[in-house]
């Protein structure tokens, strides 16, 4: 019987001709990320495992993202102690404040994520990854001090599932849209520690921004990793930012699963995921006109330059609404400076909108986008739980980058077909 991705990622990286679902293994580790939380959730376990030297053969990234610039002594302290923790070990991928952009951006653009690699982080959306073949999964401090130790880590061979993407996207929808059907169609637990394949003729005419944007998000689904299938479009993707050798991974054609799903994303329109889930997904329709009070275009789901375009191309010849902040965060130094090289960053801050530097900021709550009780944010990120951007007052709404732009103009939450 043919093996699913999960099988041959797990029997490679363990050392072992096969692997199957339940098998628990000790897998090699290629990249680990961690940025400032996880560099300082590792410090104890480091030091109570007596870990004085990281593995070999490892490569390990770690960058200042969350709460950039720090906006508070606490988190100034966190990013002391990430810088001397990269300097004492003499981390080459080091990427201080200023110099890098959002975890989840900076690697794919950097370099570090290749296909058929098994990658590591101390944070929840490492499911982003999978968009260039790799396969990327979350793990705890303690975990992650395990794996820097000995360059492997311990894992539970998951069960799979496929998803088959058929059609085309129709006007005003996006990949950000096609996510948010599958969380509506899966919910937040259905899928928990499985492994997600997607595939289908759809996925060809996706930008690899926007498969980054899908397994970005699949995350919200409790699955333990992601994995879309690569073409040459994702693949010199990779090629254009490594010279590192590497290997596709991808399923036999009788490979078994414990379920397969088709989509035809040619038959969605614009979704919003309302409060205060990820998965409570409805069409924009059904919402339209509900007033609100921010609206951000940012993070590690939506921050990229081809966002940032859709952005600039629904806010043309508009302002800001004057009841509305409209926050732009882009996702990378290079994001960035690409938008600033294409006129992005001066048609948005002369139409009303705030620009910020690369950071989560307003997606965690954390700064540069908090929200007050009572207000309302429409955002192009990838959670609405309660008390997620601020006040446990508030309410956000989860769309995509042409549905926000189009709400901060209106004023209230706005079909973005409306506009374009």
């Amino acid at each position: 019987m043919g093996k699913t991705v999960a099988e041959k990622v797990f029997a490679k990286k363990s050392g072992q001709d096969s692997v199957k679902p339940g098998d628990v293994v000790f897998a090699s580790v290629d990249v680990a990320m961690m940025h400032e939380a996880g560099t300082n959730g590792i410090q104890r376990p480091l030091r109570e495992l007596g870990v004085g030297k990281l593995a070999e053969k490892i490569e390990i990234v770690i960058m200042l993202d969350h709460y950039v610039p720090a906006p508070n002594v606490a988190n100034a302290g966190r990013h002391k102690v990430t810088r001397e923790f990269a300097k004492r070990m003499n981390i080459p991928s080091w990427y201080e404040a200023g110099r890098g952009g959002i975890c989840h951006q900076l690697l794919p653009e950097k370099g570090h994520v290749r296909p058929g690699e098994f990658i590591v982080g101390t944070d929840a959306h490492m499911t982003t990854y999978g968009a260039l073949g790799a396969y990327a999964v979350g793990v705890g401090f303690t975990e992650m001090a395990v794996i820097l130790g000995t360059g492997k880590m311990w894992i539970v061979v998951p069960e799979s599932v496929k998803v088959v993407l058929r059609g085309q996207l129709g006007p005003g929808v996006s990949e950000k849209d096609v996510v948010l059907l599958l969380l509506r169609e899966f919910g937040l637990s259905r899928l928990t520690y499985k492994s997600l394949e997607i595939e289908g003729p759809a996925v060809s005419q996706f930008s690899v921004d926007g498969r980054m944007t899908i397994c970005n998000m699949c995350s919200e689904m409790g699955i333990k990793a992601v994995v879309m299938k690569t073409d040459r479009q994702s693949n010199d993707y990779v090629l254009e930012r490594t010279s590192k050798p590497f290997k596709e991974i991808w399923a036999d054609q009788d490979a078994s699963y414990e379920e397969v799903r088709e989509f035809d994303v040619g038959s969605i329109g614009p979704l919003v995921a309302i409060p205060s889930t990820p998965d409570h997904v409805v069409p924009v329709t059904e919402v339209d006109g509900i007033r609100i009070d921010q609206a951000f275009l940012g993070s590690c789901t939506n921050g990229r330059i081809s966002d940032l375009r859709v952005g600039a191309k629904i806010l043309k010849g508009h302002k800001v609404h004057p009841d509305v902040r409209l926050i732009i965060t882009p996702a990378s130094q290079e994001v960035y400076l690409q938008a600033l090289d294409e006129g992005l960053i001066r048609q948005f801050i002369t139409a009303g909108a705030l620009v910020t530097n690369s950071t989560c900021g307003a997606c965690i709550g954390g700064h540069m986008g908090v929200l007050a009780d009572g207000e309302v944010c429409i955002a192009s990120s990838n959670r609405n739980f309660v008390g997620r951007m601020g006040s446990t007052k508030s309410e956000v709404y989860l769309a995509s980058p042409a549905t926000v732009v189009a709400s901060a103009i209106s004023g209230q939450i706005k079909d973005p077909r409306k506009v374009l």
